[in-house]
């Protein structure tokens, strides 16, 4: 869509300000970060609290590909830097040309460069080992019983 015409800090600001909006929308709390941290939102699902780092997400035909690093300038050169388990809980992703944001909790996807979700069906059928983009929506793991609510369990130790 217009992918191409925003500056980064532009995706930036644009994705969480949409990621609040639609986390709000489904009766999450969600608070940014102040200080330097590696994670840009709180999101308070009462009682549980998850760092989240918000993505920019881009489409190519049927997938949209967030891109799970950060990229810094140093006098050696580009230094790119994976996010981990112990820095934050998930990604939370906007995509423009779907209108849509992601929920990607990072033990569902650790040590990842990159996650890919399909929009739609593969052309020689595969289904196995898809991440299908409507499993992530918020729609999807926001809710009560969504991944969202199962990785509260996870986290405090139940089955």
């Amino acid at each position: 869509m217009f992918d191409n015409m925003l500056t980064t800090d532009q995706k930036g600001a644009i994705a969480e300000l949409k990621i609040a909006a639609r986390a709000a929308e489904f009766g999450v709390g969600v608070w940014s970060a102040y200080t330097v941290e590696r994670y840009d939102l709180i999101f308070d699902l009462r009682p549980q609290l998850l760092r989240v780092q918000r993505k920019w997400a881009s489409r190519y035909d049927e997938i949209m590909i967030v891109r799970c690093y950060r990229n810094r300038r140093s006098r050696d050169g580009l230094l790119t830097r994976l996010y981990t388990a112990d820095e934050i809980d998930a990604f939370a992703a906007y995509c423009a040309d779907v209108d849509e944001c992601y929920f990607l909790p990072i033990e569902r996807f650790p040590g990842r460069r990159n996650i890919q979700l399909r929009l739609g069906p593969t052309k020689n059928n595969q289904a196995h080992g898809i991440n299908w983009a409507k499993d992530y929506e918020f729609a999807a793991t926001l809710g009560r019983r969504g991944a969202v609510a199962q990785l509260g369990e996870r986290r405090a130790g139940s089955a």
